[in-house]
């Protein structure tokens, strides 16, 4: 692997940021401690609540954002990932703020999507109430030919906030099956695949059976674009 180092803004929650690390590692062809990736994590669980941010005017989490960034500059990295979707909401005001290439966790998972066969055409999209509020998913993959399937509120409510709260708060294999019957719910309205828009989902999805519908995991999908920039360094 080149010698540029990446740079993982985490703990957005803790537990997706260390698995994001853990996939890096197990997705890079590797055979030996030199040909994996240089990273550093800056897991920093203090960033504050970034549904709560746009939906309920929670506390702003763009200036913790922006101290994580200036920590892996300081750390010499020289690309950032960032294994949380909804805090892709303030992308621009962080590209905008520092000199380092940001990897979108859309552009990766509409990477993987391509990459697992999903012709254009209808995907479901799980996530934060947040990261569907700010249609992150709905706009960039819209203007590459797929359109989004989204949970309904009652739907959310139900099953895809409190299963994604179960992540972040250790309870993993109870999270399985709300989402599971939310992903079924999206595929009976005729999506092609499910895009687990927010990092905690896949950890909750790995709990229990394989769905039976394609799967667009963006903690698979952003270690790839990772790799690809490593290894194109």
């Amino acid at each position: 692997m080149g010698g540029r180092v990446l740079g993982v803004l985490g703990g957005m929650g803790p537990l997706a940021s260390a698995e994001f690390m853990r996939r890096l590692t197990l997705l890079t062809p590797a055979g030996r401690d030199q040909d994996h990736v240089p990273a550093v994590l800056w897991s920093d669980p203090r960033v504050p609540d970034r549904t709560a941010a746009r939906l309920s005017g929670g506390e702003d989490p763009l200036p913790a954002l922006l101290r994580g960034i200036r920590g892996l500059e300081a750390a010499g990295c020289d690309a950032v990932a960032i294994p949380c979707n909804t805090a892709h909401g303030w992308f621009e005001a962080m590209r905008a703020a520092t000199r380092l290439p940001i990897l979108h966790i859309v552009d990766a998972a509409a990477a993987e999507l391509e990459r697992l066969g999903v012709a254009e055409g209808p995907v479901g999209v799980m996530g934060t109430a947040g990261t569907l509020a700010m249609g992150l998913y709905q706009e960039r993959l819209a203007a590459r030919g797929w359109t989004c399937l989204v949970p309904t509120p009652g739907e959310m409510a139900a099953l895809v906030t409190p299963a994604i709260a179960e992540v972040k708060a250790n309870r993993v294999a109870d999270a399985y099956a709300p989402l599971a019957e939310a992903a079924g719910r999206l595929a009976a309205r005729g999506a092609r695949a499910v895009v687990l828009g927010c990092t905690e989902i896949p950890l909750g999805i790995a709990a229990g059976p394989a769905l039976p519908i394609p799967v667009c995991d963006t903690l698979d999908a952003l270690a790839r674009a990772a790799i690809g920039w490593a290894r194109a360094g």
